[in-house]
């Protein structure tokens, strides 16, 4: 595949099924969540990866409501493209988890390619205190989680989404997503070219290291040749360093809180915004580009900011 131009970055503002609140620079509320979003545009960010909680307790949330006070704002005041979640919860079934796409019609949403276990209990044992007392048993409790994504559920979600064209972010949380994937290109459930998002270092999916990255790009090669583009989404400690690997393999590049509380090693981030900020200049000191929300929709083939439904 040719090397792309430039590097688009993606940035999750808030926390979904495997991110705790520990840190007070995590929103959770819609305020907090558009101003973060606002400021993440304004630091680099092309693409704003968006999911909802609940504004008093802090719960992972999935209710489309809860998009209303703050798409719209973030709409006025960047230009950036909204993608909002369809994972984000692993206890709701699919028909719940995409109704936010389904009203709001963004120009961009995840696409979870395939069911895992997906387990973080063992953060339960690093916290001695958390903001929330819901948390530490939600935590501990995903020990025995599964996230649902089965060929039925993906046939199900890309039907109901296909008519409002929709640019999917496959989430590929390891190699045999990658097959899903082609399989379901095969029957004529999603068409090339396709955006994949490598997700790695989640326990139950692909470790985070190079190796790894270099496999799974290579099998995405052979399976989808030109027709791809793709970014990388590592998890705690290995979001910067993969980054930055990705984006001098011509990856696409995504950072926020969602993905790591941390701005390094044992210091937490103050705000999305300060992770786009870092990423920004380490791929631009190493000799690439970052692209402009309009360039990232001509990289990504979006359908355009106007014909979303907020």
């Amino acid at each position: 595949m040719a090397r792309q131009e430039k590097t688009v970055i993606t940035c999750a503002i808030t926390g979904a099924i495997h991110t705790p609140t520990m840190s007070d620079a995590l929103p959770y509320k819609p305020d907090d969540i558009a101003r973060q979003a606002i400021d993440a545009a304004e630091a680099g960010a092309s693409v704003l990866h968006l999911h909802t909680r609940n504004p008093e307790t802090g719960a992972v949330s999935i209710d489309p409501d809860l998009y209303e006070p703050f798409l719209p704002r973030i709409k006025q005041a960047t230009d950036a493209v909204i993608n909002i979640s369809t994972g984000g919860s692993l206890v709701n079934t699919v028909e719940e988890r995409i109704a936010p796409a389904l009203r709001f019609s963004p120009e961009m949403c995840s696409m979870n390619m395939g069911s895992m276990n997906f387990a973080f209990h063992p953060l339960a044992k690093r916290f001695e205190t958390f903001k929330f007392d819901w948390e530490k048993d939600y935590i501990e409790n995903s020990k025995g989680y599964i996230f649902r994504n089965t060929f039925e559920d993906i046939e199900n979600a890309a039907t109901q989404l296909a008519p409002h064209n929709i640019k999917f972010e496959h989430e590929c949380y390891d190699v045999g997503h990658l097959y899903n994937l082609k399989f379901c290109m095969d029957i004529g459930l999603f068409k090339a070219p396709v955006f994949i998002q490598f997700v790695m270092g989640i326990l139950g999916g692909i470790g985070a290291d190079i190796e790894n990255l270099v496999f799974m790009k290579k099998t995405a090669d052979k399976l989808f040749g030109e027709d791809y583009r793709w970014s990388i989404l590592a998890a705690g400690a290995a979001q910067i360093p993969m980054a930055t690997t990705a984006s001098q393999m011509g990856g696409n590049v995504r950072v926020g809180l969602e993905d790591s509380l941390f701005i390094k090693r044992g210091v937490l981030a103050e705000s999305n915004a300060q992770q786009v900020k870092k990423i920004r200049r380490i791929v631009e000191d190493l000799g690439n580009e970052v692209a402009t929300p309009d360039e990232a929709r001509e990289i990504l083939g979006l359908k355009g900011g106007d014909r979303v439904n907020f």
